[in-house]
């Protein structure tokens, strides 16, 4: 399952107005609070995504204690909150697994989904839910809390696409579980980060000239991602007679025309020059903004599907419980600007990529006790570094990004828009930090597998191959004063196409792995002057650029 991926997507034509429970009219009236209450046992699911990865800490600063349930829990160890919660392993389609996570828990947070995990997602979106669903109620949880899309008034289930189809159903079978169930159902969420945001970013600074389809005139109601943190760590405590849905939105109703002129003002870019068409279908503007944007073909889809139809609070109710400080829900413009500062701040905590991509491999490590063996063809680089190993391990935890892969840049470039005509995530989803790294991140079209800080760099490649594909990078002590760069590239094929791909190749390597190891110990030779051990280095900047 995918877990935290961009929640706009809309939900569906049939999800009650409320679930099982009495419905709004007895409900508190507006402004009732329940207070602080005692603290309570959290369990979430979605921890390595965007949203689930910053809810965490909102919830452990509200005085919870969380559970976080994780195909992955080593994606987790490097996150600044991780000594502070509980990391169990498990998936939502292992009834044991979430059994288990469910134990002494009174409220549990579903934020998964299988967007883009196969042509059979919906069916395995409804059997996670009803596992989830069937689970919870057997544990006696108190509350369920669900992130879903905002629906489009008056829109027939049946003319939804697939993916907000399951959206929809996601949320009834929560609801009709016999938990009390929040379902919070949000459009566009504005956040540094989030799929949204990236969509609307690169869309307006990279076109100052667009040619765009009609569904920029769509009202929709963005938010910001604090109130919807805020509105999901409030849920926790909803009283138990209350089980339905919410809109959630800000103050604006507003076009993507709008938010687009909104960005350059924000930006300070000059006026963008919009001209809507009514050609570009959803699927074609899905390829353009993948064409545009890091957020690829099989994410922009159900963003743009999205925006099809008008997307617009009918109530905001979830202000009786969670009540609204002033000048909160945050102004479409403020969330932006805050966004943008944290993306000009490099503070950004999660991204839309932070969850695995829809399809990533997940077989055996080469170095793993249980390795399945089989061809596994390795590339080996070692060389001498007149430099220290921090200056090096500086250079190597820099990799990527803007800092790019110090090798044959148009045979990178080629690469990533091969892959993204495949179908997958391509060069550009860059990094969510310009000089730290931990385990999960992604990195263009890698993953970080594993890093021992200051000796070990393991990516995982996460492109359209016929086969699995690793990349290590290691920074050793040659015990004379300097360091020893070691580089390691493996590749274990699938059939005889998995043969024939590194087979055709190999010829190359010697100018992209050959040309990334000299570069890559010519840069830290270059940097060595620049600082102590272990000061963190910002991209590279006049000669100590090789590669790009």
């Amino acid at each position: 399952m995918t877990t935290g991926g961009p929640p706009g997507d809309p939900e569906t034509e049939s999800v009650p107005e409320t679930g099982p429970g009495p419905r709004p009219e007895t409900d508190p009236g507006p402004g009732s609070d329940p207070g602080p209450g005692p603290s309570l046992s959290c369990l979430v699911t979605g921890a390595t995504g965007y949203i689930g990865g910053r809810l965490v800490p909102e919830l452990l600063a509200a005085g919870h204690s969380v559970r976080c349930l994780a195909r992955s829990p080593q994606k987790l160890r490097d996150h600044p909150w991780a000594g502070d919660v509980e990391t169990v392993r498990g998936d939502v389609l292992d009834r044991a697994s979430v059994r288990a996570a469910m134990r002494g828990v009174d409220t549990a947070y579903y934020l998964v989904h299988a967007l883009g995990s196969g042509s059979r997602f919906e069916e395995t979106d409804r059997r996670a839910a009803r596992i989830f669903a069937e689970e919870a109620r057997a544990a006696g949880l108190r509350r369920i809390v669900y992130l879903g899309g905002l629906t489009p008034e008056g829109v027939p289930l049946r003319r939804l696409s697939p993916h907000l189809r399951s959206r929809a159903e996601v949320g009834r079978i929560l609801l009709d579980s016999g938990v009390p169930t929040t379902v919070l159902r949000a459009a566009v969420i504005i956040g540094s980060g989030s799929a949204s945001f990236e969509m609307l970013r690169y869309l307006t600074e990279r076109l100052p000239v667009m040619v765009t389809p009609s569904w920029v005139r769509t009202r929709i109601q963005p938010i910001g991602v604090r109130d919807v943190l805020r509105y999901l760590v409030g849920s926790a405590r909803m009283p138990p007679e209350v089980s339905r849905t919410f809109d959630i939105g800000g103050p604006d109703v507003i076009t993507y025309l709008d938010m687009m002129r909104g960005y350059a003002d924000v930006a300070g870019l000059p006026r963008r020059l919009i001209v809507p068409v009514p050609v570009l279908t959803p699927r074609l503007s899905s390829h353009w903004v993948g064409l545009v944007t890091p957020v690829p073909h099989s994410i922009a889809r159900p963003l743009t599907e999205s925006l099809r139809y008008e997307v617009v609070c009918r109530e905001h109710d979830i202000a009786r419980y969670v009540p609204d400080e002033p000048g909160r829900p945050l102004p479409f413009d403020t969330a932006l600007a805050l966004a943008l500062q944290r993306v000009r701040d490099a503070h950004v905590t999660t991204r839309w990529s932070s969850a695995s991509y829809p399809g990533a491999p997940s077989d055996p490590l080469p170095t793993d006790p249980d390795w399945a063996g089989g061809s596994l063809y390795t590339d080996r680089r070692e060389l001498a570094v007149d430099a220290s190993p921090e200056a090096l391990w500086r250079v190597i935890e820099g990799i990527g990004g803007d800092n790019g892969w110090y090798s044959f840049p148009l045979a990178w470039a080629v690469r990533g828009w091969l892959d993204r005509f495949a179908g997958g995530v391509g060069l550009r989803r860059g990094r969510r930090d310009a000089a730290r790294l931990r385990v999960g991140d992604s990195l263009d079209f890698w993953r970080v597998e594993e890093i021992e800080p200051g000796r070990l760099l393991r990516l995982r490649a996460e492109m359209r191959l016929p086969g699995l594909a690793w990349l290590e990078m290691r920074a050793d002590d040659d015990g004379r004063g300097g360091a020893r760069y070691r580089q390691r590239a493996l590749f274990h094929p699938r059939g005889l196409l998995g043969h024939a791909y590194w087979w055709s190749v190999s010829p190359f390597h010697s100018v992209v792995f050959g040309g990334m190891a000299r570069n890559i110990t010519r840069t830290a030779a270059a940097r060595e002057p620049a600082g102590p051990p272990g000061e963190g280095a910002g991209p590279a900047t006049g000669p100590a650029r090789p590669g790009r």
